[in-house]
C-alpha cells in the first residue's frame, strides 16, 4: 500500500502567540545545513526501514509540507527537497501534494516551483479575516493579504485550497467569528479547518492565560462557554454551506477531504522527515512501528533518532478507536471484530459513552455525538491503557 510522506519545516517568519508546534525563528543561515539533512534521511529511509524489520514500499501518493512556514524556504531549498524525494520515492500519479503557507509568502517564484514540481493543494494558515485578531497573535497578514494569494494560487490552477481558522481568538466575538467563517465560504475554498485555541504551557499566550496575565491580548481571550459556541457555529454554517464536516477539526465539499491526514486517522503507513516528525509502518509480522525525530532542531540536525516502539495488537486496537472516533463516519465495530477477533474491554467503555452522551450508536457503526465532539479527549481517554516498551 502506497505511503504518505512528511516534511517538517520549522521555520517562521514570526512566532505566534498561540503555537504550541516545534517550530520557531531562525536564522536563514540554518535553513541550508536543515534541508542538507532532511534529504539525507530520505535517501537512507529504506535502510531505516529494513533495520527496524518494516514492510518498505517506496511507492507514494500523498506528501505533506507542514510547519512551520515551508514557504520561508527559498526556491532553491524547496527544489531540491522536491528533487529528492521523487529521487528516493516512487510518487504516484494524481498524489495529492499539500504545502503549509502563512498568507504573504507567496511570491510568483515559489506558485512558479510549485507549478513546475506537482504542488496541487495548499493549506492556507489564514486563523481570521478579522485583522485585528490575526495582529493579537502575532500573525503578519491581513484579510487583503489572503485574498491575493487565493487569486495568485487559482491563477496557478491549483485550485485545492484549504484554510485554517482559530476559535476564540483574542478579542474574538460572535459577529466577527461569523464574519470569518462569511470569508472563508465566500473565498470558495473547498476545505476549512476548525481548531479550537488550545490553553496549555506550550504556548506562550497559553502560558499568559494560565497565569491570568494580560500579556499578549489574553485578557480579551472568549471565555470556554464562547469558544465552544464558536465552534458549534462553525459547524452549522459549513454545514448549510455545503462544505461538511468529515472530521473533528475539518470540513470539505465533496472529494476534497484531506487524503494524507486520513492515512494517520485510519492508521496506514507514513513516513515523516524533519524536526518533531512521527513515522508509522508495518512489519512483517502484521504489527506496526513507530518511530520519531527530535523536537529540538540542534538534536535533529546532530542526528538524534528515538527508537522505534513496537504497536502492539492491543494498541492497534486502541488506536482504531480513539484514532477512528474522530471521523464523523464512527467506527464499525464489525469490522474491528473481523480484524482483531474481539474488541476486548471497549465494550464497557461504549456503553459507559453512550449513557454519558458522549456516543451515539447505529448498528454496528459508533459515533461521537455532538456533545462528545466538544468533549472528544475525555472520549478517547477511556480507549487509552498505559502504553508498552519501546523497542
Amino acid at each position: 500500500m502506497s505511503l504518505g510522506l512528511y516534511v517538517s519545516v520549522p521555520f517562521c517568519r514570526t512566532k505566534c502567540s498561540f503555537c504550541n508546534f516545534a517550530s520557531d525563528v531562525f536564522s536563514r543561515a540554518v535553513f541550508d545545513r536543515y534541508v542538507e539533512r532532511v534529504c539525507a534521511d530520505m535517501q537512507n529511509d529504506r535502510q531505516l526501514a529494513e533495520e527496524m524489520g518494516a514492510v518498505y514500499d517506496g511507492r507514494v501518493d500523498t506528501i505533506y509540507f507542514g510547519g512551520g512556514t515551508p514557504t520561508v524556504l527559498d526556491t532553491t531549498q524547496l527544489e531540491k527537497l522536491f528533487v529528492t524525494i521523487r529521487q528516493n520515492f516512487e510518487v504516484q500519479e494524481n498524489t495529492e501534494f499539500t504545502i503549509e503557507c502563512a498568507p504573504g509568502t507567496l511570491t510568483p517564484e515559489i506558485v512558479q516551483v510549485f507549478e513546475s514540481n506537482g504542488v496541487n493543494r495548499v493549506s492556507l494558515g489564514v486563523q481570521s479575516f478579522v485583522d485585528q485578531e490575526a495582529a493579537s497573535v502575532g500573525r503578519l497578514h491581513k484579510r487583503s493579504t489572503v485574498l491575493d494569494d487565493l487569486a495568485r494560487l487559482r491563477d496557478a490552477g491549483i485550485e485545492n485550497i484549504s484554510i485554517d481558522l482559530i476559535a476564540g481568538l483574542p478579542h474574538q466575538t460572535r459577529d466577527s467569528w461569523r464574519f470569518s467563517l462569511a470569508e472563508s465560504i465566500a473565498s470558495g475554498v473547498p476545505h476549512v479547518s476548525v481548531y479550537m485555541l488550545e490553553v496549555d504551557h506550550e504556548s506562550r499566550l497559553g502560558r499568559e492565560l494560565i497565569a491570568g496575565g494580560t500579556k499578549y491580548h489574553a485578557h480579551f481571550v472568549p471565555d470556554d462557554d464562547a469558544t465552544a459556541e464558536f465552534y458549534e457555529t462553525a459547524c452549522e454554517q459549513l454545514d448549510a454551506a455545503g462544505i461538511k464536516q468529515y472530521e473533528i477539526s475539518n470540513f470539505a465539499r465533496n472529494v476534497f477531504e484531506s487524503r494524507h491526514n486520513l492515512k494517520y486517522w485510519t492508521r496506514r503507513s507514513y513516513l515523516g522527515f524533519g524536526v518533531d516528525a512521527h513515522s508509522m509502518l508495518s512489519l512483517n509480522d502484521g504489527r506496526a512501528v513507530r518511530f520519531s525525530t527530535p523536537d529540538s532542531l540542534e538534536r535533529f540536525t546532530a542526528g538524534e533518532r528515538a527508537p522505534g516502539t513496537i504497536v502492539s495488537r492491543d494498541e492497534a486496537l486502541e488506536e482504531s478507536f480513539f484514532l477512528g472516533l474522530r471521523l464523523m463516519r464512527g467506527v464499525n465495530l464489525r469490522s474491528l471484530e473481523n480484524e482483531f477477533e474481539s474488541i476486548g474491554r471497549f465494550p464497557e467503555a461504549i456503553e459507559e459513552s453512550i449513557q454519558d452522551g458522549l456516543l451515539e450508536r447505529k448498528g454496528d457503526v459508533i459515533r461521537l455525538t455532538s456533545r462528545g465532539k466538544m468533549l472528544s479527549n475525555e472520549v478517547f481517554e477511556r480507549f487509552i491503557s498505559v502504553p508498552q516498551p519501546g523497542i
